[in-house]
This record gives structure tokens, sequence and C-alpha cells, in this order.
């Protein structure tokens, strides 16, 4: 497994393909696949059978992974995509914005 600039709870800009432009937080990171599941971006219509559960079945709205090349961070300070940087401070790794040089 690839180590990853991006987790969950990161602010993203999607900055290619049919969602291009659109924000969203990181609900969920697949490392294994380097897809991404983004807040209220990549909508699908998943049918669902009537179950216990949901006894009425019909049509669901969710969102769909997106692959990892696709999405850029979004710098809280700036509102701006940022490219992501590793540095250490003391003898912890973090992550920082290279536009704003701010850890995340």
């Amino acid at each position: 497994m690839t180590k990853l600039k991006i987790k969950s709870g990161d602010v993203v800009k999607v900055i290619a393909g049919d969602h291009k432009g659109s924000e969203g937080k990181i609900l969920k990171v697949d490392r294994e696949n380097n897809k991404a599941i983004v807040e209220g971006v990549n909508m699908v219509s998943k049918h669902t059978k009537p179950s216990a559960k949901n006894p009425q079945g019909g049509i669901v709205k969710k969102e769909a992974p997106i692959h990892i090349s696709n999405l850029s961070l979004v710098d809280a300070k700036s509102k701006k995509v940022t490219k992501v940087g590793f540095k250490m401070e003391g003898d912890k790794k973090v992550r920082f914005s290279k536009k704003s040089n701010q850890v995340l």
C-alpha cells in the first residue's frame, strides 16, 4: 500500500472528470484501490430491494468512489487547492500545505 497525501476529514476539490470543480469532505479512503468517497460528489442511483430495514425498497442516492489522482486538497486558510508535503517537526512527521506552509 502506498502512502497517501489525503485522509478522512480533509476538504478536497475534484480537479478532473465529470464532477470537476466540486468540493466536499472525504468520508472514507480506500488505500487498496487508491479511491476516496467525497461527501455530495459523484452521486449514483442505487436500486435497493425491500428488506426488514427498508420495507419500501426503491432508489437510493449515494456517493461513489473517486480516484485519488482526481482530487486535490483545499487549504483551510486560503481556501485554494494546494499540494501536500511532509516534514519532520521534532520527532513527528507532519503534513503541510506547500502554498501557505501551514501544518495540516
